[in-house]
């Protein structure tokens, strides 16, 4: 049953996603699910990054939530970034992983606490959802006396490994880079090897972003708990381990990408799409169920013209049907990673979209049989709750251990074998090694079974978010909490 608006009509939520779109996206539909439990929400964020939600909230708003947006001057000068760049998938790179601008950007994110502490003094809220990365936020509740909830948009796994990394460094203890190891006390015996993990965690020198690394790790002990974007079915082991073993606060209130049902809620997630949704609907009413293969690498991916092409031949060589979204604009009508005659050899077998696309609606239309994914959290939960298969690609982040979830725990995965994060080396798929891939995915043996699972498990993601679910639950306790304290 619904948290009643008249119970508490007076408990304030404020929200503060880290500027990406890969934290912004899950935060703004988590404000939305606040939102819609009677709870009045106000999310935060910067100019540049308004757009990319504005639309979302207005929509909200006129259906009667309450729900508000306040707007933070960005520090860019101050930290050093060039212009334009609010969003860290604007962070200038170059085919990689741009650790000195990524310093300074998490810098920025140093410099909001002066700004964010008088909006609370404004704002008086109950509750404080801050995205990790801004580390000063636990003392600013604390201060304040309010709860701060913790979110960096990953899963329950992800949360136990990196306990595990920071107690107990196994990725020092082994002799080479490719060596595996275990993640102490994790459940499952999840193996890794350093090659798969960020350069902050197996350097010996201290810098910058490893000094953010033990300050996320003090705010995380300060804070009330973590809210996070998952449901109790999809990793049961690791919501007991965390909770129960390390003995720490959490709320699993995903998948929250779930409460878009509407087309148009769907499709205005993050940035405006580069294809019409109606011209993308149609395409896809054209094929049979299950015959289009999805590939996406996410807004901060950037694979370079060499790797494209491989891609490319990949996909023509398995014969799907596809959709595939790339980065790379035309320039002069020219596309120098595009093997000649691509296009008109796959014509009416393949969409190219260049730039942004409406991915759940995508992921969710019946004729898409499996996701090629760089497996960020997102991404997976998204692929998850449509009831699909995926072809896993990792590239950095916590992308190796999402990986390790979906295709060794849950099994409704086949990897194309990358071994290295990319800032390490960058490891380069060959063409081959995606045909086989996606070939297995959508045609081999165990094809049936692994749809059928991810099919199952995609229902248990559904039921779990309606009335009575186990995140339905978690929420209405979350927000019965909250009340609670304020009184």
């Amino acid at each position: 049953m619904d948290v009643d608006a008249t119970e508490n009509p007076k408990l304030h939520v404020l929200f503060f996603p880290f500027m990406g779109h890969g934290h912004m996206i899950p935060m703004v539909d988590m404000t939305k699910l606040f939102a819609m439990r009677g709870v009045k929400t106000t999310i935060v964020t910067t100019p540049l990054n308004v757009p990319f939600i504005s639309t979302t909230i207005e929509r909200s708003k006129n259906s009667g939530f309450d729900i508000h947006l306040k707007v933070l001057n960005f520090p860019r000068v101050e930290a050093g970034l060039p212009e334009g760049c609010e969003n860290l998938d604007s962070v200038p790179s170059s085919q990689g992983v741009n650790l000195d601008m990524i310093a300074k950007f998490f810098k920025a994110a140093d410099l909001f606490r002066q700004p964010f502490e008088h909006l609370i003094q404004e704002c008086k809220p109950d509750c404080l959802i801050v995205d990790m990365f801004f580390t000063w936020a636990s003392d600013i509740a604390n201060k304040y006396d309010i709860p701060r909830l913790m979110f960096n948009g990953s899963s329950f796994l992800s949360l136990c490994i990196s306990d595990s990394v920071n107690v107990y460094e196994p990725q020092k203890k082994v002799k080479s880079g490719s060596e595996p190891f275990v993640f102490p006390n994790v459940p499952g015996d999840i193996k890794s090897t350093r090659d798969q993990m960020a350069v902050i965690y197996t350097q010996n020198e201290e810098d910058e972003l490893t000094r953010s690394v033990k300050k996320w790790r003090e705010a995380e002990l300060k804070s009330y708990g973590f809210i996070v974007n998952s449901f109790y079915e999809l990793e049961a082991a690791y919501v007991d381990h965390y909770r129960n073993v390390l003995g720490r606060k959490a709320w699993h209130v995903g998948p929250v990408s779930l409460c878009n049902r509407a087309i148009e809620d769907k499709v205005d997630r993050g940035k405006k799409p580069s294809v019409d949704e109606q011209k993308c609907l149609n395409w896809l009413d054209s094929k049979q169920p299950k015959s289009v293969v999805y590939i996406c690498f996410g807004s901060a991916v950037d694979f370079n013209a060499a790797q494209l092409t491989e891609i490319a031949f990949a996909i023509e060589a398995t014969g799907q049907h596809f959709i595939w979204v790339v980065k790379k604009e035309k320039s002069n009508n020219e596309e120098d990673w595009l093997p000649e005659g691509f296009e008109e050899r796959t014509e009416g077998k393949g969409l190219i979209i260049r730039g942004w696309a409406p991915q759940v609606l995508i992921l969710d239309h019946e004729a898409v049989g499996a996701f090629v994914t760089h497996c960020g959290w997102n991404s997976t939960l998204e692929c998850v709750s449509a009831g699909l298969p995926m072809v896993t690609w990792p590239v950095f982040a916590e992308q190796f251990y999402n990986e390790k979830l979906v295709t060794e725990v849950l099994k409704i995965g086949v990897g194309v074998g990358t071994k290295k994060w990319v800032e390490v080396v960058g490891d380069f798929v060959k063409r081959d090694a995606i045909e086989k891939a996606v070939k297995e995915i959508m045609v081999g043996e165990k094809a049936v079974e692994m749809r059928s699972r991810a099919k199952a498990i995609g229902e248990m993601a559904k039921r779990a978010v309606e009335e009575g679910g186990s995140s339905f639950r978690d929420l209405n306790d979350l927000i019965q909490q909250l009340s609670s304290r304020r009184r």
